[in-house]
């Protein structure tokens, strides 16, 4: 069993940073990825960038390329999200997710074990 924790989410001017951390308990030693994926008011959860824990190899939406950066860090069993350059399009409830064991597409949330509760970024105009 493992447990997600988001955080650092907010309310900032578009250009603006955050960042968000989701940090891990449990049986954390099985985990192959750890990514981010957002949900927009009235709109299907999207990917926004995914890592794989021991590589460290990282994946972006075309839409958060050169703006966003995921990192890891594994004595904390924590991940985070780098957000810069924000724009109001980014407002979405964030929310960390967990892949357990190897899997070649990371990009579609059907293929995560476990999941946060979410954290709010709004980005006004």
């Amino acid at each position: 069993q493992v447990q997600l924790v988001e955080s650092g989410g907010g309310l900032v001017q578009a250009g603006g940073s955050l960042r968000l951390s989701c940090a891990a308990s449990g049986r954390t030693f099985s985990t192959y990825a750890m990514g981010w994926f957002r949900r927009a008011s009235g709109k299907e959860r999207e990917f926004v960038a995914a890592m794989t824990w021991s590589g460290g190899a990282a994946y972006y939406a075309d839409s958060v390329k050169g703006r966003f950066s995921i990192s890891r860090d594994n004595d904390k069993a924590t991940v985070y999200l780098q957000m810069n350059s924000l724009k109001p399009e980014d407002t979405a409830v964030y929310y960390c997710t967990m892949r357990s064991r190897y899997v070649s597409q990371l990009v579609v949330d059907y293929v995560y074990d476990y999941w946060g509760q979410g954290t709010q970024v709004t980005v006004s105009s």
